[in-house]
């Protein structure tokens, strides 16, 4: 850690602002950030979070870079396009990104980057908003190990479970399973409620007793329990496009692998179902509405 004296961050949404505090408040190393929108960079700023005026004021000010983003286009824009991290980086510094990307975009920026003397890492992030906020996150991270080494305790700030997958690309390829098990998942205990209520028991019951035995999950006990039975979707969470954006990177992995997945195919077709009904910006458990309906 003795050759990392400074912190940049992109992005301060609803994971990258928690991500940003914890590191900053735990590391007590200068840390700047930038984000388009003011607000989250003045609740960060009591923790020692310095707000940058441009991207390019990130870079000047910081040797490594994690990016908190919408998505794979953006993170695109602000590594390699106009006025991004490139346009001014130096030699020796890193760019870490803690989004869910697809694979090739992110082996391509990385090849991008290692031209001009830039590392990168994939670190996608998982578990729930909450663990963000307490700092017990699982990262799921892609770089060859001397950087795992050198990026491994910063990202400790604000996880609990740091993963070395292997290569650049591979955090992500862990990740985006990660992401299409849960898609699955949420669909079936989605479905079993359906049938369950719609054949006579309550549906706390049911899913309670089905946390007792071999179809406990976290799923479950937290999308299931804390989502779906109470129809709580909000639209501050891990939306319905967002998932569905991780399941088309699923299935694109799964047609190179020449795998027919059935159940990932399903779930990006009930998910489409519920964008359909205006449902996008939801929480993607919001697709138990769909299915209840369809029962």
């Amino acid at each position: 850690m003795s050759d990392i004296e400074k912190i940049g961050f992109i992005g301060l949404g609803v994971m990258g602002r928690p991500i940003c505090r914890n590191i900053a408040r735990k590391s007590k190393i200068t840390t700047t950030a930038f984000d388009l929108n003011p607000t989250p960079l003045r609740q960060v700023a009591d923790d020692g979070v310095r707000a940058a005026s441009s991207v390019a004021d990130v870079v000047a000010n910081a040797d490594v870079i994690f990016l908190s983003l919408p998505g794979g286009p953006e993170v695109g824009a602000v590594v390699s396009g106009a006025g991004g991290i490139l346009g001014t980086a130096r030699s020796g510094q890193i760019i870490v990104d803690l989004l869910t990307t697809p694979v090739d975009v992110t082996r391509s920026l990385a090849d991008v980057c290692s031209k001009r003397g830039v590392s990168y890492a994939d670190a996608p992030v998982a578990r729930t908003r909450q663990a963000a906020e307490e700092g017990t996150l699982s990262i799921m991270v892609g770089a060859p190990t001397q950087l795992f080494d050198k990026i491994r305790p910063w990202l400790a700030f604000a996880a609990s479970d740091v993963t070395h997958c292997g290569p650049v690309g591979c955090g992500q390829i862990a990740k985006i399973m990660n992401n299409m098990i849960l898609a699955e998942i949420v669909v079936a205990i989605s479905e079993a409620l359906a049938i369950g209520v719609a054949s006579g028991i309550d549906g706390r019951l049911l899913y309670e007793t089905l946390s007792k035995g071999s179809a406990d999950s976290f799923a479950l006990r937290n999308h299931g329990m804390k989502a779906i039975l109470p129809g709580i979707f909000p639209r501050d969470a891990f939306s319905t496009r967002y998932a569905m954006k991780d399941l088309d990177s699923a299935l694109a992995l799964a047609k190179n692998a020449k795998v027919n997945a059935r159940g990932a195919s399903l779930a990006r077709e009930l998910l489409a179902k519920a964008d359909a009904a205006g449902f996008g910006s939801e929480y993607f458990p919001v697709v138990s509405q769909v299915i209840a309906r369809g029962a």
